[in-house]
Formats: C-alpha cells, structure tokens, sequence
C-alpha cells in the first residue's frame, strides 16, 4: 500500500479525530476508498476506539431520489437520527467514481434531502469530525489530470508526503493565527476584481482558525459577514459543482444583504431553486480566505479549490455559530473569487492582498 495513505489515516485518526480509548467512530465512505477505509480502521483499533464502518453503494442517493416517498426524503430514519447519541464522531472519505451521478435527479427532491439532514449534520458540527478525499479516476478526470499526478496532488496538499505530517499542519497553525491576530476587531470587507465590487460588515464577529482538524485538507481562516450589510456584485471566476451538477458564469447582486439578482451561464435553474431553499439561503454565511500555497490549481473540488492560496470563497447559507454569525438555512454554499487574476481584498480601508498574494506583515506562506 501507498506509505502516503498510511500517513493520511494517521493525520485523520490522531490529529483530525484526536481519538480515544473506548469512543465510536463512523467511518463513511463508499467502496472505491477501501485502502484509505482499511488503514483508518486500523489505526482507530491501535488507540482502542471502535470504527463503525459504513460503506455505501455509489449510486445510493440517485437511487434514493429516483424511487423514494416523501417521507423518505423529507425525514431521516429512526436509526439515523439515533447516531449522535453514540458516536463520538465521525470520518467522511469523499471517493465517488462517477462526480455527474446526480446531474439528472430533480433538484427539489436534492434540496428535500440536504433540509432533512441538516438538524444531524448540526449536531455532528458538536462533535469530532473530519472529511477528506481519496483518490480516484472520476476526480482526476475532473482535475484534467492522470490518475498518478492527482494523488501526488491530493497527499502534497494534505502533507501525507511528508515525514511529520502533523507538524506540517501545526506549523500552519501558527502561521494562521497571526494572521488572525491582525484581522481581530475588523469591521468591514471589500473585495475588488474583475466584474466585482462587493462590500460587507463583520464587525463583532471571529476569525476560526481551520487548519486540517476537520477538512483535510485545509489551510483557511474564515468568519461569518453581518447578515444584512452585504452590498454589491460579484462574479466567480470558477464554476461550482454541487450535488453532480456544474453551475457555471454566476453572478450575484446584494441588497441590504440579500442576493436580489442571480444568474449563471450554465444550471441557472438549479442555482435559483437552490437559493429558494428557505429564507437564509440568499445571504452570506462565510468569507474565507485561502492559504494553502500548496494548492494551485483549480480541481472542481470545493474541498480542495476554496483553500487555493490566493483565493476568497463566500459561502450562501448557514453560518458558523462561532464566528458569531446568525444565519440559519439548509444550504451552505460555497463559491470561489480568485484575487490572483487582478483581485484585490480590503479590510477596514486597508489593502491586505493583492492579485493573491498577501501584503508580507500579514501573512507569510511556507
């Protein structure tokens, strides 16, 4: 096996997880991630926890979408909404083989199913949780890449090519939280770029600090933007793949803090109905801002593409409570402005980046 995956599922279990004697954890995955599967297995057992593995057919969801009743996809089942309470927490390994499986189902029943499982995705947030990605050819195809040059992709941005992985991850901490000690008490945003011009509050609000203990990998700093003080336009530079679909050339238009305009070149009915979701789904839940220089190119994986260094991401939807943030939805849709292409990022009137790179007093990469 691949000495970097061992790395991977140590980083996950130990540093991710920080997993303990006796606590339960699900692994979920489907079948084409079964090394990664196995090597996290075992090192859960090493530290005396039990892995409750849950490994589902690929086509599980379109199945779900195309036969299922309505209370099937508006409630999740008794034993689903059980887990929280016995699990410690859980690993989630994104391994599809075929990226465009849903590309075809309603986006109504899509939504129907994200709202019903959003009450356990919130109690999971509570508890230790990590998500990451395996390797596979339909990815690859995505990434315009051989399957080879993708995993040396994925273990280099998750540092599994390295000795000490963890240290890697902990160094970025530190770097990262200087960087948030001089965001601490901004109160407003402006980010500059071609086809846009948007501004936003965030006063009162914190900086987290993500350096691979959930996503993996990682390498942001991110905060929630005062609901109603968004203003402006603007144009993402990348299209955004959600739920098998590719939602191209958007564009948005905020009012008071509300999206009042959205079009897209490609699915612009799929991103209007995903923005009628509910009420919150037309406003800002996240600004991030991208630091992992290790990252460089745009992968059609938003796990991966909104920690571009160099790059913003502004997330429709649900907030993180811990920035401070309030609103609520059952979308959280992230969206990527690359500032590497003549953008610019402002914080308080003060230019702290320019075409993605960071002004050297605030932020140095490795």
């Amino acid at each position: 096996m691949d000495p970097r995956i061992h790395n991977l599922a140590r980083t996950l279990a130990h540093y991710c997880l920080d997993a303990q004697e006796r606590e339960v954890f699900a692994i979920n995955s489907s079948p084409a991630a079964l090394p990664l599967v196995e090597a996290l297995q075992e090192e859960l057992l090493r530290v005396g926890a039990w892995p409750f593995i849950r490994v589902q057919p690929e086509g599980g969801t379109e199945t779900l979408c195309r036969v299922g009743k309505d209370h099937q996809l508006d409630e999740l089942s008794p034993l689903e909404k059980a887990l929280p309470r016995y699990l410690a927490g859980v690993a989630s390994i994104y391994s599809s083989s075929n990226t465009r499986s849903l590309s075809a189902v309603d986006p109504q029943k899509q939504a129907r199913l994200a709202k019903a499982a959003r009450p356990m995705k919130n109690q999971m947030l509570k508890k230790k949780w990590t998500l990451t990605l395996f390797p596979t050819d339909a990815y690859a195809q995505d990434a315009d890449m051989s399957l080879r040059d993708f995993e040396d992709f994925i273990y280099s941005a998750t540092y599994s090519d390295e000795d000490d992985p963890v240290a890697a991850w902990k160094d970025l901490q530190k770097r990262q939280a200087k960087l948030i000690s001089k965001l601490e008490g901004a109160e407003q945003v402006r980010i500059i770029g071609p086809g846009t011009d948007l501004s936003f509050s965030i006063a009162g609000r914190s900086f987290i600090n993500s350096a691979g203990t959930h996503n993996m990998p990682s390498g942001e700093v991110f905060t929630g933007p005062v609901e109603d003080s968004a203003e402006g336009v603007i144009e993402y530079d990348y299209p955004v793949v959600n739920q098998g679909r590719e939602i191209d050339g958007i564009r948005l238009v905020f009012e008071k803090g509300k999206v009042v305009e959205a079009t897209a070149t490609k699915n612009q009915d799929f991103l209007l109905h995903m923005l009628d979701m509910d009420p919150g789904a037309r406003r800002l839940g996240e600004l991030g801002i991208g630091t992992n220089f290790r990252i460089q190119r745009f992968i059609k994986n938003i796990l991966f593409d909104e920690k571009i260094g160099g790059t913003i991401h502004l997330a429709l939807g649900s907030s993180y409570p811990e920035t401070g943030a309030k609103n609520k939805s059952g979308l959280h849709w992230d969206m990527i402005k690359d500032l590497r292409k003549g953008g610019e990022l402002w914080i308080d009137n003060k230019c702290i980046q320019k075409d993605g790179r960071f002004l050297k007093t605030w932020f140095q990469p490795a």
